[in-house]
């Protein structure tokens, strides 16, 4: 069964057979809305209505143990007592959603008596659940209206979106090929304590064991690659099939083909690296690590576990929007008054989902590693909105930051540039933005994403409880402060 979220409708024994009947029959009607409305990412399942508090207690239990159940949303459809749900979220380890809603959008002016008032009192019967959860003190998303607006059906879908990011964290293993950058605090961290508060797990190897794989690949699997290269890319003359370089291509598809045998054999879905620990490696995987991120896998440059995860998560909840998602760092400036702006790149490691363009497969001297010319994938990210996103490690806890940027098509040529980049403006300007981003101390890596909205992480970080800043157009360099200070 795939991942799927559990629709449980809250009523009492008190309204007879029929009522209860017609409750049942409303609820699945909503829930196949919902399905059918081709808004929402994430299948929900119509469970039965519950009546009691051993029914509400045994639907939150079933839908804990289930491990393709990311979620839960809850609707009193009439007055359901409160007492009748603590037990049952107490019980409850999922994200829940707390649906607002009734059967109908409009009031039956010409017909409404007392038994439609006592069907369809979720106004009623909702706020004496929130009560309920409020003193349970359980975290929950409440969207409010008719289930068939567009606009409640776009927050549910956000939610689900996030209910599915968080599911993820708790599956990633990120694979360690090499220790963390030597000397860098930000990319290091608690990875014991990052498990134990998200489930994440961490894992180290040597490179030795990378350079075993790739030592095994098969040349059917290279073959695969290159054929996929030649399909999505251009390729500069020399890595051409009679190319004098065709070679290092060769290579790198093969590394591509070991690093990816090597994860899907220990189910992990991450993975970092690192050029200070290259031994065995011809050279530094380049094109390998920006196509296995467009395939969905998670990366980390120097070591960065917290971003691979990241932007894993990033991909996972991305899934089915526009847009890509990227491992990034900000790079350089344009520092001139009035049009400050960040070009952000890395020296190979940026995803071709948020290429504006088709790919030039180039091949260049790295400067650092001390191995071959390595290949990589160079372009220019699209223009559009974006969200800069870094998870650091604060000792204490966990802290996510998120800073929103327009990107922009650059007004000149990058003829000597041979990465991929992305130039953006940060939001309110790059003065605030970087002041915030610094005061909060985000790292120089991120997850550059640009199918998910600030307002898409913020639900993700709402679910885990995770202590979240945003750096938007309404930031000032006051409330910030104000608010880091508020944080300890």
């Amino acid at each position: 069964m795939s991942n799927h979220i559990r629709f449980i409708v809250g009523s009492q024994h008190l309204y007879g057979p029929a009522a209860l009947a017609e409750v049942s029959a409303n609820a699945q009607a909503v829930c196949a809305g919902l399905n059918d409305s081709g808004r929402l990412p994430i299948t929900m399942q119509c469970m039965p209505i519950c009546t009691t508090a051993d029914e509400s207690l045994a639907a939150c239990r079933s839908a804990s143990a289930d491990a393709d159940c990311i979620g839960v949303v809850v609707w009193m459809h009439t007055f359901s007592p409160a007492k009748m749900w603590l037990s049952a979220l107490q019980a409850l380890s999922k994200p829940l959603l707390h649906l607002h809603t009734q059967m109908y959008a409009e009031i039956p002016w010409s017909t409404i008596d007392m038994d439609f008032m006592n069907l369809h009192q979720a106004a009623h019967g909702d706020r004496e659940f929130g009560h309920g959860a409020t003193r349970v003190g359980i975290r929950r998303r409440v969207v409010v209206g008719h289930w068939q607006s567009q606009r409640v059906q776009d927050e549910i879908a956000q939610w689900q979106r996030a209910a599915n990011g968080v599911a993820a964290f708790a599956q990633t293993k990120v694979a360690r090929f090499g220790d963390n950058m030597r000397n860098v605090a930000v990319t290091d961290g608690d990875k014991v304590a990052a498990q134990l508060r998200f489930g994440l797990q961490v894992d180290g190897y040597g490179v030795g064991d990378l350079v075993d794989s790739i030592a095994a690949v098969h040349d059917d699997q290279v073959q695969a690659i290159l054929a996929d290269i030649e399909q999505q890319c251009e390729l500069i003359p020399e890595l051409s099939a009679n190319g004098k370089r065709r070679a290092s291509l060769i290579t790198e598809a093969r590394i591509e083909a070991g690093i990816k045998n090597f994860l899907d054999a220990g189910g992990y879905t991450a993975y970092t690296n690192t050029f200070e620990d290259l031994h065995g490696l011809a050279q530094l995987p380049g094109l390998a690590s920006q196509r296995l991120m467009a395939q969905g896998y998670g990366f980390g440059a120097e070591g960065d576990w917290k971003t691979s995860a990241l932007l894993r998560v990033c991909k996972v909840m991305g899934k089915g929007l526009s847009g890509g998602a990227s491992f990034m760092e900000d790079y350089t400036y344009d520092l001139r008054e009035g049009q400050m702006q960040v070009l952000g790149a890395h020296m190979l490691e940026v995803c071709p989902s948020i290429c504006a363009q088709r790919p030039r497969i180039e091949l260049h001297p790295l400067g650092i590693g001390g191995k071959d010319d390595p290949v990589r994938a160079v372009f220019t990210a699209a223009a559009g909105p974006a969200v800069n996103a870094s998870l650091i490690d604060m000792g204490d806890r966990f802290r996510l930051i998120l800073s929103t940027v327009n990107a922009l098509t650059p007004a000149h040529e990058l003829p000597h540039l041979p990465v991929a980049r992305a130039l953006w403006q940060p939001l309110p300007d790059l003065a605030t933005a970087a002041a915030a981003w610094l005061q909060a101390g985000g790292a120089h890596h991120t997850v550059f994403t640009q199918a998910l909205s600030a307002a898409d992480l913020e639900c993700f970080a709402e679910i885990l409880d995770l202590e979240c800043l945003v750096i938007d157009q309404d930031t000032t360099m006051r409330g910030f402060m104000r608010e880091l200070r508020s944080l300890g």
